[in-house]
């Protein structure tokens, strides 16, 4: 039986109270400076000046930790914000933990939750279907609010072929999403696309579902891995708002393997790939974006070693990254 995690168990080593020193705000919000503007709204900095962004911990780079030692873990390594999934939350929950007390902790070790993965199968295809998804979707987007998150991703599943996803079904129940998260319960729902779903593989398809969903919450989340293997490519972050996206979701792709092989297994820390990530941020940068970047990695290798150690080194390459970059 799990045992409901309390602030003051997350407060059990002096390494965690340490790294919740310094409380941050939960908005994770972007916002776009006028043209040339250096002086009168300057950016936060983050990691004691070393990001323009908040660092994000994805809970699926550490995967086979427990959620509670997964919020201590992202702690004690450094993070700024945790990226939690609904499996995870659902499980705390139905072991006996309370999500709002939840989190209350998390908060108190100085870190936010911008989103929370995912609602899945939230846009089939057919009315029937999608109501009867609501069910699991109000559950999730619920226990999201209750952690205090921000955002929840809206991931359209269940997979069909090419020809049978309609975009504009797809945006108007994208927006009814959207809707049912801001009225009942506080939390704004935000697009994904991933290369194994047809209709929405690419940045420029969901792009596209959210704006035509004619909303002035709609956002999207960019991960780049998928970028890449989508067909997306990267030039396109040239054309975007910063307060388009909801969240950034950051890795790398592995040397010496062919783009049509790659899987979401195969993410490696940041640098140590192929990716053009110095560019990446700094067209990132130049859009205005203000939210979290969040170390999202499948990679089983790491899940094997002590987790602690993994989140640290993401971290650390992560702002060795950002630091190339020269943002």
């Amino acid at each position: 039986m799990h045992t409901p995690l309390s602030r003051r168990d997350l407060f059990k080593s002096t390494a965690l109270g340490a790294a919740a020193a310094s409380a941050l705000t939960a908005s994770g919000c972007a916002s776009r400076r006028p043209a040339g503007e250096t002086t009168l709204f300057p950016r936060r900095r983050y990691q004691g000046g070393k990001s323009p962004w908040p660092i994000c911990l994805d809970f699926a780079t550490i995967r086979p930790s427990s959620t509670a030692k997964k919020v201590r873990i992202a702690a004690a390594a450094g993070y700024d914000a945790i990226e939690p999934w609904e499996g995870d939350l659902h499980k705390y929950e139905q072991e006996g933990g309370d999500l709002k007390d939840l989190g209350k902790a998390i908060q108190d070790l100085g870190l936010f939750v911008p989103s929370v993965i995912g609602l899945w199968g939230a846009i089939p295809a057919t009315r029937e279907a999608f109501d009867k998804s609501l069910v699991d979707t109000r559950r999730r987007m619920r226990q999201a609010a209750d952690v205090g998150a921000k955002h929840i991703q809206v991931v359209p599943q269940p997979k069909r072929p090419w020809e049978d996803f309609d975009p504009k079904w797809a945006a108007d129940r994208y927006r009814e999403l959207i809707e049912i998260g801001l009225n009942d319960y506080g939390i704004s729902p935000a697009l994904v696309f991933v290369e194994f779903l047809p209709g929405v593989k690419r940045m420029g398809q969901a792009a596209a579902i959210a704006i035509d969903a004619d909303h002035p919450q709609a956002k999207i989340i960019p991960d780049i891995f998928h970028m890449l293997i989508g067909g997306s490519g990267f030039n396109g972050l040239r054309h975007m708002n910063g307060d388009f996206f909801a969240i950034f979701q950051f890795n790398d792709a592995p040397k010496d393997m062919p783009v049509a092989d790659m899987q979401d297994k195969d993410r490696v820390y940041p640098g140590d790939g192929i990716l053009p990530l110095p560019q990446i941020l700094r067209d990132l940068s130049a859009t205005g974006y203000t939210g979290c970047l969040s170390l999202e990695l499948y990679n089983r290798t790491y899940w094997e070693q002590d987790h602690l150690d993994v989140a640290k080194t993401g971290l650390a390459k992560t702002l060795a990254v950002i630091e190339r970059a020269g943002v």
